[in-house]
Parts: structure tokens; C-alpha cells; sequence
């Protein structure tokens, strides 16, 4: 998983001031030594170090930071912490010291927010005003970078909730992309009668569980699923209900893996022709590639249609970010390189290394699959719509995903999971607010 909040459990507690402050009282500022692969934050003339919670990057960042170097005069140094419950700490902590990182990778949305909160980030709202001038970033997905009406992060990719598949399966089995929900369900029983389990579904390592949650409810009504991530819906309203009968349809069919399905295994498996579909970020495209199977070739995807025909296309969209810390040591290099990172020149090479896309429209991604989607979404004017797990406040998100993993293995029925949600929303939306007043 590409970012905090992701594959990794979060913390227990939203990220606050306090909380901050309370870890450096109780000595954990001792943590910033040795956590970090590479070299310390201490000033380097040319180069910006870069904080960040997945060392399989490194290689990225220093492609992209050359690039960044011909327009800013500065790389991009990346320090990688390889415990992503460390990374979190420790640039909690750092914020408030002189040994914060010039740049650092985080989560959008409420993890974002709340980091924000703490006064110790950058405000790159002029950044985002020059990218919005020269059309490189999308308006739509400011608010996720944003708080308080100022923004503190830049995207760091763009990528799709997409299923894929293995275009040799469907071609033996007479199928195409579906472009209609019956199409889908067409599919999934095709497959099924065929020894080939139609999905990939699965709770394991915790955060997967809610992918088919915000795809289905997005699926049933976009609209609603903006209102319910916002706090302003319930999820005991009769959208979220269709979406887990359906969900619960698609299981007692056996068109699912079963719940403990590790995910690592589901590229092999689509590959083998054992699965389907494999829905997951657009960003396991490179995974696929790695079994050998080329893009555009051997396997390709889709994004899941309406339930309704007559409901707009939506996608679930998900970035991590690029924020400034206020004390970084090179603090002007890093806001130059912010101020750069959309350029298309710097997002070609790293988009080709993610196989995934960018967040400037702009820039077209190198891998076939991506590039079709990214395509079809301006084409269609598709709503963007954000991952459900940066999407309301971390311990309401942590919560319902453990409810969710909990309906998967079957322990609770959707009415007693989307109760257990409702109240849930109800005392973490609050909470949050209080902590705003």
C-alpha cells in the first residue's frame, strides 16, 4: 500500500497539537536518530531530503529529482524510514524540532488535516494557484490537500480504483470490458459457471476491507457517498443499505475470495486465470507487470460501472501527498521544488517509474492501462471522488473498517455493521468537531 493511513493501521488517536506536543514531552523526540535509510536532514547544497515511509520509492524520487534539479537547481534526497508506525511518529515529533525534513510524504485528506492542524506545514496555496493557472492540477481535488480553506499538500500520484483482468480469461470465455452494471454481473456469472472465481474481496491486513464498501456505495449513488465521508449522510440510509445487500448478494454467490484472501497473491491469481477481476488501486498495475504480464496485453481494466445507467460515472480516487514542513532546513529549495513537482517533464519520469498516473491532467501516463482510464475520465468528465480511508476522521475510518472486516468473515449481518457505523460516525464527527472549535 502506497500511503499512511493505508495498508498500515493508524494511530489510535486523530493527530492533534496536543497529541504532538505530548509525545515530544514524553521523550520520543529521541526516535529521530537512526529510523531513517539514507543520510541525516542536516543541509546538503543542491538537494532537498525527502522524509517517506517506502524505501521501494527511492529510486523514483531520485529519477524525478533530477529532473526537478534542471528547473530548481535542487534534487531530491529521499529518507526512508522502513517501519510506516515509525515514519508517523517520528515526523510528528520532528515537526516541532529543527530536524524536520524538507519535504515529507504523507496522507491526504483527514490524515493531512490533521497534521495541518498542528500549525507546523507550510501553506502552499499560492503553489496550488500557479498549477491551477497553468492547467496542471485538477480543482476538484483541492479540498482533500486542504485545511481550512489553505493548502498544505502537493500530489504526489493520481491513481484509480480500477478492476483489472487478464484480457486472454475473458477473451476464452467471450467477454469484454463491462460497460454497464448487467454486463458486470453478466461477467462475474460467466466466470463463476467456469471454475473462475469472479473477485477479488478480502479483509486481510485490515484496510482492503472497506475497497468494496466505498466502490459500491459510490456506485449506487456518488452523491451520497460525498455526503456520507462529509458526515452529512447515515450510514444506516438506504443507499449504504443497498450497497452491503449487494455486497453480501456477491458473496453467498461465491463470486468473491474468501475473506482472508492475502492480496499479495492476487496478481499471481489473475495472472493463473484462478481470479477475475482484481479490484484495487490503479497503482497494483506494477505488481501485475512484475508476474511478467505486459499492460495494454495481456491484462488490462476498468472502473466499475453505475448500478444505475442513468447514474453518473464516478471513480474512487486516491493521493498521497507532498507537504513542507515550516522549519525544514532548506525551506526555500523545498518550496521551489513543491512549486515544480506537476511540471510534466518531472511527472514523465515519475509516472513511468509508478506504472501509474499523475495528477496533472496534463501528463500522460507511459503505462498503456493507466493512460486509457486517465483518458476516458476527462473524456467523460467522470467525478472524482476520494478514498473512503482519507476520508472522515482516522479513528471513525479505523472503526468502520474493522466493522467491515468483521461483515466480510460473515460475524455480522449489514444491519448490525452499518448500525455499529452510524453510532460511530455519530461520536467521531463530533469529536472532530470539538477538536476544530
Amino acid at each position: 500500500m502506497r500511503s499512511i493511513g493505508g495498508a498500515t493501521r493508524w494511530s489510535s488517536h486523530p493527530l492533534g497539537r496536543r497529541s504532538v506536543l505530548a509525545g515530544v514531552a514524553a521523550g520520543g523526540a529521541a526516535a529521530l536518530t537512526g529510523c531513517a535509510r539514507g543520510d541525516s536532514t542536516a543541509v546538503e547544497p543542491g538537494t532537498t531530503s525527502l522524509a517517506n515511509d517506502n524505501a521501494t520509492w527511492d529510486q523514483g524520487y531520485v529519477a524525478a529529482g533530477r529532473e526537478l534539479k534542471k528547473l530548481t537547481g535542487h534534487s531530491l534526497r529521499p529518507l526512508s524510514n522502513p517501519s510506516p508506525t515509525s515514519y508517523r511518529q517520528v515526523t510528528q515529533i520532528s515537526l516541532q524540532t529543527t530536524k524536520a525534513s524538507d519535504m515529507i510524504k504523507w496522507a491526504s485528506g483527514y490524515f493531512l488535516k490533521s497534521l495541518a492542524r498542528t500549525g507546523e506545514l507550510s501553506d502552499l496555496s499560492t503553489v496550488w494557484a500557479d498549477y491551477e493557472r497553468r492547467g496542471w492540477i485538477t480543482p476538484q481535488t483541492r479540498e482533500a490537500m486542504s485545511y481550512r480553506g489553505s493548502v498544505y499538500g502537493i500530489p504526489l500520484y493520481e491513481s484509480y480504483y480500477v478492476l483489472f483482468y487478464n484480457t486472454a480469461v475473458f477473451r476464452k470465455h467471450g467477454l469484454r470490458a463491462p460497460g454497464t452494471w448487467e454486463e458486470m454481473l453478466h461477467n462475474a456469472e460467466v466466470l463463476k459457471k467456469a471454475g473462475v472465481i469472479p473477485f477479488v474481496a478480502t479483509q486481510n491486513g485490515n484496510w482492503p476491507a472497506y475497497e468494496w464498501f466505498q466502490e459500491l456505495v459510490s456506485k449506487v449513488d456518488p452523491d451520497f457517498y460525498t455526503r456520507l465521508t462529509s458526515g452529512k449522510a447515515l450510514y444506516t440510509d438506504p443507499q449504504a443499505r443497498k450497497a452491503l445487500q449487494i455486497w453480501q448478494d456477491f458473496m453467498r454467490k461465491g463470486w468473491m475470495t474468501a475473506a482472508d484472501f492475502d492480496q499479495n497473491n492476487g496478481p499471481a491469481a489473475l495472472k493463473a486465470g484462478r481470479v477475475g477481476m482484481f479490484l484495487h488501486g490503479s497503482w497494483q498495475s506494477q505488481g501485475i507487470a512484475a508476474t511478467g504480464m505486459k499492460p495494454g496485453v495481456d491484462f488490462d481494466a476498468f472502473v466499475m460501472p453505475p448500478v444505475q445507467s442513468s447514474t453518473r460515472r464516478s471513480v474512487i480516487t486516491e493521493s498521497g501527498v507532498l507537504a513542507v514542513p515550516r522549519k525544514a532546513a532548506s525551506h526555500e529549495a523545498a518550496m521551489a521544488n513543491a512549486a515544480n513537482w506537476l511540471d510534466p517533464k518531472v511527472q514523465k519520469v515519475w509516472t513511468d517509474f509508478l506504472q501509474d498516473a499523475s495528477a496533472n491532467p496534463r501528463s500522460r501516463p507511459g503505462n498503456p492501462v493507466i493512460a486509457g482510464l486517465k483518458d476516458q475520465a476527462l473524456r467523460e468528465h467522470w467525478t472524482l471522488l476520494p478514498r473512503y480511508g482519507e476520508s472522515g476522521p482516522p479513528n471513525l475510518i479505523q472503526g468502520n473498517t474493522d466493522d467491515l472486516g468483521s461483515f466480510m468473515t460473515g460475524a455480522s449481518s449489514p444491519e448490525s455493521t452499518l448500525r455499529s457505523m452510524a453510532g460511530r460516525a455519530a461520536e467521531e464527527w463530533a469529536a472532530w468537531e470539538r477538536d476544530e472549535a
